[in-house]
């Protein structure tokens, strides 16, 4: 699909400052732009390539000036950055735009769903499954009896969503997730066999919620594991029975949270966070990656280190830490200065 400078111009309300018939067909990186190709321009340490790119259309900060002459067609906005993100959601929208039953696919009888769905083949849907409108589900996607789905949610190719699952809007899930699995409950008998607790809780997951591929959420032992609205899952997290996870947290790969923690909201923590279970992560809380986590974390705490303790007093220590080897050898040094005693 092709798009003139003056139509992507009015997607972004930008102004055109070359030929606004200008045609692209793709996207590329500034660096590496080519014919047909639209790109943009938003950190200035890649100023010097909307000289020499090859892109047809460039997309720019209205404050930019250029010092050279450029052959690209500029769009200019008020953002760069943030209109490339939206040109990238569109163009993903149209990408993703399939509707239609393929064949083979299951369906039981009291499965339900809305218009405008895409169900790829060989997907599966379970008895008494709810599924909005606008949904997309890609081949060999399973999902069990009883789940309900809401608008606007793509399941990506090989995901699995167990029974009793409830999506709301706007769900991504990647493929290879899973959701809705046994939670890691066992309980220990005296000759030292682990006998398995039923897990008969469910899972739920909130608006605008996206679950990276190879993610894996439990079901709740009872009640529900939660991931409230806005919450962002990188790839390869597990997140054990009955966790909540707060409004609009971020949480980075293989990322492992255990059982009964209760996650705040607007958290940003880092890749392979280790977080105990039984805990109670505060609001506004950053962690940072590696970091292992073993105990209750008030509002706003800034975290490293494992056991993670103040992300500034494990800075200083780390200077002391590098130093380690030499002020050893100084105290050594000292110790041998010293007067013995006679």
């Amino acid at each position: 699909m092709k798009f003139t400078a003056a139509q992507i111009a009015g997607i972004l309300e930008g102004d055109v400052e070359g030929d606004t018939e200008a045609q692209v067909s793709k996207l590329s990186k500034i660096e590496e732009g080519t014919k047909g190709s639209l790109t943009f321009l938003a950190n200035p340490k890649y100023t010097s390539y909307i000289y020499t790119t090859k892109a047809t259309i460039t997309i720019v900060d209205r404050s930019f000036k250029a010092e050279q002459d450029i052959s690209t067609t500029l769009i200019r906005v008020d953002d760069a950055y943030k209109s490339f993100s939206q040109l990238l959601e569109y163009y993903n929208k149209i990408k993703l735009s399939k509707e239609g039953v393929e064949q083979p696919v299951f369906i039981a009888h009291s499965a339900k769903y809305g218009e405008d769905i895409y169900l790829g083949a060989f997907s599966y849907l379970g008895e008494n499954v709810q599924i909005g409108k606008n949904v997309k589900i890609y081949p060999n996607v399973y999902i069990g009896d009883n789940v309900i789905i809401g608008d606007d949610c793509v399941i990506f190719s090989g995901a699995k969503i167990y029974s009793e699952s409830v999506l709301g809007n706007s769900v991504y899930v990647h493929s290879g997730a899973i959701l809705g699995a046994d939670g890691f409950g066992y309980r220990p008998e005296e000759n030292g066999e682990f006998v398995k607790v039923p897990q008969i809780g469910n899972v739920i997951i909130e608006d605008h919620v996206d679950v990276g591929a190879g993610t894996t959420i439990d079901r709740a032992t009872l009640g529900s594991t939660i991931i409230r609205k806005g919450v962002k899952l990188d790839n390869q997290i597990q997140i054990a029975h009955n966790v909540e996870v707060g409004e609009h947290t971020a949480i980075a790969a293989q990322t492992g949270i255990a059982g009964s923690t209760k996650i705040g909201k607007n958290c940003i923590i880092g890749g392979q966070v280790g977080i105990a279970g039984h805990l109670k992560i505060g609001d506004r809380v950053k962690i940072q990656a590696q970091s292992g986590i073993g105990r209750n974390v008030k509002d706003d705490e800034v975290l490293q280190g494992s056991p993670a303790f103040s992300y500034s007093d494990w800075n200083k220590s780390y200077v002391h830490f590098k130093n380690l080897p030499k002020i050893v050898q100084e105290l050594n040094n000292l110790s041998k200065e010293e007067p013995h005693d006679k």
